[in-house]
């Protein structure tokens, strides 16, 4: 494919993902062709040549758009392939002029590492980032402090946050977070409560109507009373065990002969 091509399709990719109401499955096309141009004409690996600032600038723009097509989409195994290509242009290619969306997508592949529980990597990445940007940049403080809260317990700041996302595509992962954090929650209620009114459970994980609660309470097995307005749970500690009382007692007893002869 010829690099006039290539600007043609980078174009119309670019006009239809930033448009009012992109066509989703319009721009996955236009990234299935991209990509395959990318790799015959070898940008990925080209060296910094000066006539060659052009091609590396175009293709860091298609993996920007893709990597944010892959959040809309809600398909993480695409977003960080992305990330993953992304970072040689953010890393190696320091010729390049600056991307505005560089550290709004590092906050968000930083967000994605934290949805998945991967600390260890999350606090590999951090270490990568220039020291200026890592506590000026809102996008980076933004999943910074979202750890932060998430390793003190303090969900009540995590939820909030959704209202100070630097761009939209932050809220899919905080919405995985949310998820971990309601199971959490609920885990812990069932094993302290044996009932909760429902607007109780409603605010403890943090739903706002009354269709949301009765879906999670149907996905946790909760039976819920209409008439009673109540959630019951079902409680593993109501289940009897039986101990083998005589066999223990016999063991015990055995072992105080052994420790008598070895004394």
């Amino acid at each position: 494919m010829a690099i006039s091509e290539v600007k043609r399709l980078a174009q119309a990719l670019s006009q239809e993902y930033n448009s009012a109401n992109p066509n989703l499955a319009k721009c996955g096309q236009f990234l299935s062709q991209l990509k395959i141009a990318l790799i015959e004409l070898s940008y990925l690996t080209h060296e910094e040549r000066p006539n060659n600032i052009e091609e590396l600038t175009l293709a860091r723009d298609v993996l920007e758009i893709g990597a944010q097509w892959s959040v809309r989409t809600k398909d993480i195994p695409s977003f960080e392939r992305y990330m993953a290509q992304l970072q040689t242009y953010y890393n190696d290619h320091s010729v390049l002029p600056a991307s505005p969306l560089k550290y709004n997508l590092i906050g968000l592949n930083l967000l994605c590492l934290l949805s998945q529980n991967r600390i260890s990597d999350f606090h590999t990445a951090l270490e990568t980032i220039d020291p200026e940007q890592l506590h000026n940049n809102p996008a980076i403080q933004h999943p910074i402090k979202l750890e932060q809260s998430l390793m003190e317990g303090s969900y009540n700041r995590v939820w909030s946050s959704r209202s100070e996302v630097p761009s939209q595509e932050y809220l899919f992962f905080i919405d995985i977070l949310m998820d971990t954090i309601r199971n959490e929650i609920a885990s812990c209620s069932e094993k302290a409560y044996t009932s909760l009114p429902l607007s109780d459970a409603g605010t403890l994980l943090f739903f706002t109507n009354m269709e949301d609660i009765l879906n999670f309470a149907k996905e946790r097995n909760w039976k819920v009373n209409p008439v009673e307005q109540k959630a019951y749970f079902h409680s593993d500690t109501d289940e009897k065990i039986n101990i083998p009382a005589d066999q223990i007692i016999k063991q015990t007893m055995f072992y105080a002969r052994d420790m008598d002869r070895i004394v």
